[in-house]
Parts: structure tokens; C-alpha cells; sequence
């Protein structure tokens, strides 16, 4: 195989990998989060702004991941 299909080959594992989980993640926590302001409505506040919380350093995840598939698809 050629150097060119092992980078995309790896950068298509990447942004696969770094989608996947945190697409997994982040319904996840919105499931639970949904649930419990649903148990208890009068802590909703602090369970919402957790549950942002939560959800924007899954994300984060997601764009290393980008990030990384841009360094070996350029470097």
C-alpha cells in the first residue's frame, strides 16, 4: 500500500473513532440528565448546567479528534 492510503485510511479511522464516542456520550448523558430532571423538576437548574457541561467537554473530544485527523492528513 501507498503512504497516501495509509494516511487516509488512518484519518478516516480518526474521525470515526473521535465521532463515535462522543456521539454515544453525549445522548447518553442527555438521557440521563432528562431523566433525572424528570425525578427531581426542582433541581433542574443544577442538573441542566452539569448536563452543558458535560456535553461541551464531549464534544471537545470531538474536535481533538478532528484536529489530530488534519495533522496526519497534512503533516
Amino acid at each position: 500500500m501507498d503512504i497516501n492510503t495509509v494516511k487516509l485510511i488512518a484519518v478516516a479511522a480518526t474521525i470515526i473513532g473521535g465521532t463515535v464516542g462522543p456521539a454515544f456520550a453525549i445522548g447518553k448523558i442527555g438521557a440521563k440528565g432528562l431523566e433525572s430532571i424528570g425525578r427531581n423538576p426542582e433541581a433542574s437548574s443544577k442538573i441542566q448546567t452539569a448536563m452543558v457541561l458535560s456535553i461541551a467537554f464531549a464534544e471537545a473530544i470531538a474536535i481533538y479528534a478532528l484536529v489530530v485527523s488534519l495533522i496526519i492528513k497534512f503533516v
